[in-house]
């Protein structure tokens, strides 16, 4: 068998991660989560491996002017339950994008990641901001376009 027919596996010694400043500044929501997926995932990487972690670190800023299109913004609930009867609570994406807008992201980002302790993993590396502020000057992240 030739050298150029087998399959190659990355080993974890050989990953490198790097760090991605994603700005979300007028980007859709779901296109945002599934770039950002994508990148966590590492599947824009020619090593990408199913079963390893070798995605980069995702820093997501701006995320309090992500855009919902359509409807989304009046109709669109998150849904929790507190395990107790009666317990059920519905809550519109509104009041999250005024208190909390790094949640949508976050929300929407993780439901596109593996459903495993790999997906957990995973999800460790995106860091979401509301501002243009982040503490993540050091690791010198490169600037991502995801509007290309």
């Amino acid at each position: 068998m030739n050298s150029s027919q087998r399959t190659f596996s990355i080993k974890a010694s050989q990953i490198e991660k790097k760090w991605l400043l994603v700005d979300a500044d007028g980007a859709v929501l779901g296109r945002l989560a599934t770039e950002v997926a994508h990148l966590l995932r590492g599947k824009h990487k020619t090593t990408y491996t199913q079963h390893m972690d070798d995605g980069d670190n995702v820093i997501v800023i701006n995320a309090d002017k992500v855009v919902l299109t359509g409807s989304k913004g009046d109709d669109k609930e998150y849904f929790s339950h507190s395990h107790f009867p009666g317990g059920v609570k519905f809550t519109n994406i509104k009041k999250y994008k005024a208190d909390n807008p790094e949640f949508i992201i976050e929300h929407a980002v993780k439901g596109m990641l593996p459903k495993n302790r790999l997906g957990r993993k995973m999800f460790k590396n995106l860091k979401v901001y509301a501002g243009t502020a982040h503490p993540h000057q050091a690791q010198k992240p490169e600037t991502y376009d995801i509007k290309k």
